[in-house]
């Protein structure tokens, strides 16, 4: 992980809205949800498929993000 990314999540209060970019296999993957822990090692984010463990070493990327929109209206009925 950067160090920046390290002092980043380090100061970011546990309900702050994150997205964070972390590898997996080879790969690399997203997880956008609200802090809900951190330590020396891990940190937990909760997405909308449920809570996500993210060691802090697989960690490339994050930044705090803008809270969701808020759901469209649908369109009238035709009358």
């Amino acid at each position: 992980m950067s160090s920046d990314a390290a002092r980043f999540v380090s100061g970011t209060t546990p309900g702050t809205r994150i997205v964070v970019r972390y590898r997996i296999e080879g790969m690399m993957t997203d997880a956008l949800g609200y802090l809900v822990s951190v330590d020396d090692t891990n940190c937990v984010v909760e997405t909308k498929r449920g809570p996500v463990k993210i060691a802090l070493a697989d960690v490339a990327l994050v930044k705090a993000v803008p809270p969701p929109p808020k759901p469209r209206r649908p369109p009238p009925e035709p009358r």
